[in-house]
């Protein structure tokens, strides 16, 4: 009998002590699991798909850059977001009307924009205002206006004017394509082409 009970014993703590190393087995797993799954939470993004900014210039995608030739810098996505926008910026300055530094907006922070609407893209330095204030249509000469569209096709679908856009706002120029979008590196590209060149770039009135 004493035989018995010992060996009774022996095998239902051998089975407590394996049911509490399965439990302690599964709980890191969980852990883990939901660890894994606050990582992968989606960051919020502006209404073209690229991550909002919390700030620029520090532990930021967005620094501000100098606007080559007017003396002017704007805060906007480093790379070829940077490259494709300081081209509007600077043909725009060249060609359509003199802006001066209280005329040239880049990122701005998320609150107090309309996160539904394109400008929410300054939010993630994607987007650009130029003449902030006279964002109502009729704010530019028609001949100003082809000058824009000008602009817009040197930049082949990758930027968006707000002056096309409901409700209007003529002073916004953004990155209408998502991050992933190849066509911005080869726009992107372009430009840097006709900077590199003589006689081509922003501020050279040229067919093309």
């Amino acid at each position: 009998m004493d035989h018995e009970i010992t060996r009774r014993t022996v095998v239902r703590t051998t089975a407590v002590i394996g049911a509490a190393a399965a439990v302690g087995s599964v709980l890191p797993a969980a852990s883990a699991s939901a660890a894994d799954g606050h990582k992968q939470k989606r960051p919020a993004t502006s209404a073209n798909g690229w991550t909002i900014q919390p700030n620029s210039d520090r532990d930021s995608q967005v620094w501000t850059r100098p606007v080559a030739g007017t003396g002017l810098s704007l805060p906007v996505w480093i790379g070829d977001v940077e490259m494709v926008l300081l081209h509007v910026a600077r043909r725009f300055h060249y060609e359509v009307q003199e802006i001066t530094k209280v005329d040239l907006a880049g990122w701005r922070p998320l609150k107090g924009l309309r996160r539904g609407l394109a400008e929410s893209n300054l939010a993630s330095g994607t987007a650009v205002q130029i003449r902030p204030g006279a964002g109502a249509k009729g704010s530019l000469f028609p001949l100003q206006v082809a000058t824009v569209r000008d602009i817009l096709a040197d930049c082949q679908g990758v930027v968006r004017w707000g002056g096309d856009d409901k409700p209007v706002d003529e002073s916004l120029f953004y990155i209408s394509v998502g991050p992933h979008d190849g066509r911005l590196a080869g726009v992107a590209a372009r430009i840097r082409g006709w900077d590199a060149t003589p006689g081509e770039g922003a501020g050279v009135i040229a067919v093309r």
